[in-house]
C-alpha cells in the first residue's frame, strides 16, 4: 500500500494541516502524521471519513485510478452493505469463506465478521481484495454503486 504521499499531497492541495485533519478526525495530530508517514496503517472508518473531508475517492487515495471523485458518492458508512459486498464478489469468484481466509492470511470467522458486517474490512484486507480482484475499494465499502471493478 502506498496512501501516504497521496494524503499528504491532498491534504496540502486543500490547505489543511495535519492538526485541522486530526481534529475532524477526533484523533491526535501525531497519529494522523503515522498515516501520512505510514508507519501505521490508517484504519478503514478513517480513510472513508478522509475521502469525505478530501472530496475524492478510495481508489484515487490508493493510486488504482487517477479519477479524483466518483458520481454519486455515499458519505454514510454502511458495514452490512460492505459485508455483503465481500460475500457477493467472494462467491462470484467460486471462493469459500476459508479460501478467501487463506488468500488474506486471516481466519475464516473474521471474514464471517465482516460478511455479516460485524465490522468494517481491515484496510490492509480491503487493499489486498481489490488488488486481487481488481474492484474498486469505493464499491467494496460500498460508497459507490459504479463502477465495481477498476478499468
Amino acid at each position: 500500500m502506498n496512501y501516504g504521499n497521496k494524503l499528504k499531497t491532498i491534504r496540502i492541495s486543500k490547505q489543511l494541516t495535519q492538526e485541522q485533519i486530526a481534529s475532524f478526525l477526533n484523533i491526535n495530530r501525531s497519529t494522523y502524521k503515522e498515516y501520512e508517514l505510514q508507519n501505521s496503517i490508517i484504519p478503514s472508518k478513517h480513510l472513508w471519513n478522509l475521502t469525505n473531508i478530501f472530496d475524492v475517492s478510495i481508489d484515487y487515495v490508493f493510486s488504482f485510478t487517477e479519477i479524483r471523485k466518483y458520481n454519486n458518492t455515499i458519505k454514510r458508512l454502511d458495514k452490512v452493505k460492505s459485508g455483503l459486498r465481500l460475500k457477493e464478489i467472494r462467491k462470484e469468484h467460486k471462493l469459500t469463506q476459508l479460501k478467501l481466509a487463506s488468500i488474506l492470511n486471516t481466519t475464516q470467522s473474521v471474514i464471517a465478521d465482516y460478511e455479516k458486517g460485524r465490522y468494517l474490512i481491515a484496510t490492509p484486507f480491503l487493499y489486498t481484495i481489490c488488488l486481487k480482484f481488481h474492484l474498486s475499494a469505493d464499491y467494496l465499502l460500498g460508497k459507490v454503486d459504479n463502477p465495481k471493478y477498476l478499468p
